[in-house]
């Protein structure tokens, strides 16, 4: 019988569980899972969460069995000797904050291999789900590639284009391509098994990066962004950032799901109606955006 793919998965929510899940469908060894929760809470607080508040990914690992790794980095000397005593082929990454070192991603033998929610090397960065929505794109991807220095550069393994409908907020895209990554993810790790697989460079000229989101653009921004653009805006952010309406000295949470173009017009950045939860307000274009639903924001309870 052939030797089991050893793999080590590192990860959070969604994607984490559609990693494992398709790592379980490609019947490879797991050998372990580390959880991004490990990067910011000690063991302690590891434990008091886990029982008070366990995950969905936590609740697949213990139903199989796989082994929830204890490292607090994935640039510790435990994790590396870790992963060099059991001779790891593969490191899947999906949704992790910390920059991998060089010293870590070269021990698997087949290398380590991210995750990215983009048709790279398109929106590189933190947050594709959220600059795709927003620049009005009506598709998105996902793309398996090896880690290199250098963020989301890597050599393209095996990709997938995901079509972004005009209700998708960033949750909707989000869950899509995390359910398409567990069956790619099973189809490369069997196509790793029979080595059968050619990396492909990026195109370094056609490459896009976005940074993280400034507090700022939380705001909305009537007077220079079109009525499109700011409900691509609104379901961008959610449920990444909330986004709210300045009016006066008050700031008023936007709900995602509750918002809408009209018929009216008037001048960019009035108010055509306005009650406590409901308002209608003129963007660039002079096109009303609907909003209903609306919380009054209040910086102890939002």
């Amino acid at each position: 019988m052939d030797k089991k793919l050893k793999v080590v998965i590192l990860g959070k929510g969604a994607m984490l569980a559609n990693l494992i899940r398709g790592a379980i469908l490609s019947d490879v060894d797991i050998v372990g899972v580390l959880r991004y929760e490990r990067l910011h809470l000690n063991f302690v607080s590891m434990i008091i969460h886990d029982f008070f508040d366990p995950s969905p990914e936590l609740t697949l690992i213990k139903k199989h069995g796989i082994v929830d790794l204890n490292f607090c980095t994935a640039n510790s000397e435990k994790f590396r000797k870790f992963l060099i005593k059991n001779n790891v082929d593969v490191i899947l990454v999906g949704t992790w904050s910390e920059k991998i070192e060089k010293k870590t991603f070269d021990i698997p033998r087949l290398g380590t291999i991210n995750v990215h929610p983009s048709l790279l090397p398109k929106y590189r960065g933190v947050n594709p789900y959220l600059e795709t929505i927003r620049h009005g794109e009506k598709f998105s991807g996902i793309t398996f590639h090896l880690m290199t220095e250098n963020l989301d550069a890597g050599a393209i393994l095996v990709q997938e284009k995901i079509e972004i409908l005009d209700s998708y907020t960033g949750l909707e895209l989000r869950n899509k391509t995390a359910f398409r990554a567990r069956f790619l993810c099973e189809g490369l790790l069997e196509q790793l098994k029979q080595g059968c697989i050619i990396p492909t460079p990026q195109d370094e000229s056609v490459a896009t990066y976005f940074k993280d989101i400034e507090p700022c653009e939380m705001t909305l921004d009537f007077r220079n962004e079109t009525s499109d653009e700011i409900i691509r805006h609104v379901r961008a952010f959610h449920p990444f950032r909330p986004t709210y309406i300045e009016e006066n000295d008050l700031f008023w949470k936007v709900d995602a799901y509750k918002i809408k173009k009209t018929d009216e017009f008037g001048i960019p950045y009035e108010f055509l109606y306005s009650d406590k939860s409901s308002k209608i307000i003129a963007c660039a274009d002079g096109v009303g955006v609907e909003f209903k639903g609306l919380k009054k924001y209040n910086k102890y309870s939002s």
